[in-house]
C-alpha cells in the first residue's frame, strides 16, 4: 500500500479522493472518510478565519511516520491524508483522512488514530483571527486525552 499524503493550500473533494483510493479495488470492504471543516467560532467567539502554518518536509515526514504506525496496528489497504495550510475561512475544509480496510473496525480505528495525532501532535501551528485580533491556539485537553489512548505501553519499541 502506497499512502497518499499531501499538504496543500487548495481545497479538496472528499468524495473524489475516496473514489480514487478505491477505484478498481475488490479487496476493500470498508472506507472511513473524515473531513475536518473550519468552524465559525472558537471557544464561543466568532472567527473570521484560521491560518495554518507548517514546516515543509518535516510535516509530511511526521504524518508518514504515523500512517506507517497505523499500518502496523491495523490491516489497512489504503490511506489518504490531505491537510490544508494557509488562511481558511469558516465552512472550508481543513483536513481529510480516508482509511480503507477489509473490515470496518480497522478502518474506523485507524482514522481515529490518525485524526487524534493530526489534532494534537502534527507539526502545524493554528492561528485564529477574530474580533479581538489574532491568537495562536494549542490542542485542547479533550484532544490530548483522546490522543493519549493510543499510547503504547512503556518498553514497547514501536511506541510514539
Amino acid at each position: 500500500m502506497q499512502p497518499t499524503i499531501r499538504l496543500q493550500r487548495e481545497d479538496f473533494d472528499a468524495a473524489a479522493e475516496a473514489a480514487l483510493l478505491t477505484r478498481g479495488r475488490t479487496d476493500v470492504g470498508a472506507v472511513v472518510t473524515f473531513a475536518g471543516v473550519c468552524r465559525g467560532a472558537e471557544s464561543g467567539e466568532p472567527i473570521a478565519a484560521l491560518t495554518l502554518e507548517h514546516y515543509p518536509g518535516m510535516a509530511e515526514t511526521e504524518i508518514a511516520r504515523h500512517v506507517e504506525e497505523a499500518r502496523t496496528r491495523w490491516p489497512l489497504l489504503g490511506v489518504t491524508v490531505i491537510h490544508r495550510y494557509g488562511r481558511i475561512a469558516p465552512g472550508e475544509n481543513i483536513v481529510l483522512v480516508i482509511t480503507a480496510s477489509s473490515h470496518r473496525q480497522a478502518a474506523f480505528a485507524a482514522a481515529e488514530f490518525l485524526m487524534d495525532y493530526l489534532k494534537t501532535r502534527a507539526p502545524f501551528w493554528k492561528q485564529v483571527e477574530g474580533k479581538a485580533g489574532t491568537a495562536w491556539i494549542e490542542a485542547k485537553d479533550d484532544d490530548n486525552a483522546a490522543a493519549a489512548r493510543w499510547k503504547k505501553p512503556a518498553g514497547d519499541q514501536a511506541a510514539e
